[in-house]
């Protein structure tokens, strides 16, 4: 029997999606040695592998078949709009995609007028604005505090993630409008699912019961 390979998004995501797993047999003891220098952790006995990684790099392990089975957030799935089967919403890492601004440019938004969008995620605010609402905007992408953008002047809104909104509300912005809900989701390899159907149809269905 071939090893199983996942890879999973460092941080509270790999831990849920390790306790997740764990729930049906499929931990890996190795990962809990939180001082532990490897980067491939192995379950001889069920035969898996597992390894960390950023969260944007997990759909393209899984693409290109380093991975069978990816576990990473919807968010990242939509932006890297990569060849891979999303196959199970696993609930946990909730939270959502908005526009966010001052109030005042809820305005702008209703009347379709013409506005700069600062984001992390240009793919998901194009899709929004020109496929969804047919608005013409200027999209810029940035690396850092998304926030700033709208305080400085560098644009009208934002597009990001919004769990609490307590970033927003200390700076004088607010959720505007709502993308789309967001949280952890299992994706598979396209050839692994046809090579390794019966093994990952198992998996998928065991963590569904679980759910």
């Amino acid at each position: 029997m071939r090893y199983l390979t996942f890879a999973l998004t460092k941080g509270r995501l790999a831990d849920k999606t390790l306790a997740a797993l764990e729930g049906i047999g499929l931990g890996c003891e190795e990962m809990k040695d939180k001082d532990s220098r490897k980067l491939i952790f192995v379950n001889e006995e069920k035969k898996l592998k597992f390894f960390l990684a950023k969260g944007p790099d997990v759909p393209t392990y899984v693409e290109h078949g380093a991975a069978d089975i990816g576990v990473t957030g919807k968010d990242i799935i939509m932006e890297e709009n990569r060849n891979i089967f999303e196959v199970l919403d696993l609930g946990f890492g909730k939270c959502r995609m908005c526009v966010c601004g001052p109030k005042e440019a809820e305005e702008k938004l209703k009347h379709h007028e013409m506005i700069r969008v600062a984001t992390k995620y240009p793919k998901i605010a194009k899709d929004y604005f020109h496929n969804k609402k047919h608005q013409t905007v200027d999209i810029i992408k940035l690396n850092g505090s998304i926030e700033l953008a709208p305080i400085v002047g560098l644009s009208d809104v934002i597009v990001d993630i919004v769990e609490t909104g307590t970033t927003l509300r200390e700076n004088g912005l607010t959720v505007l409008e709502e993308v789309c809900p967001l949280s952890a989701r299992m994706v598979v390899n396209q050839v692994s699912m046809r090579l390794e159907q019966q093994r990952i149809r198992s998996i998928i269905n065991e963590l569904k019961e679980k759910l």
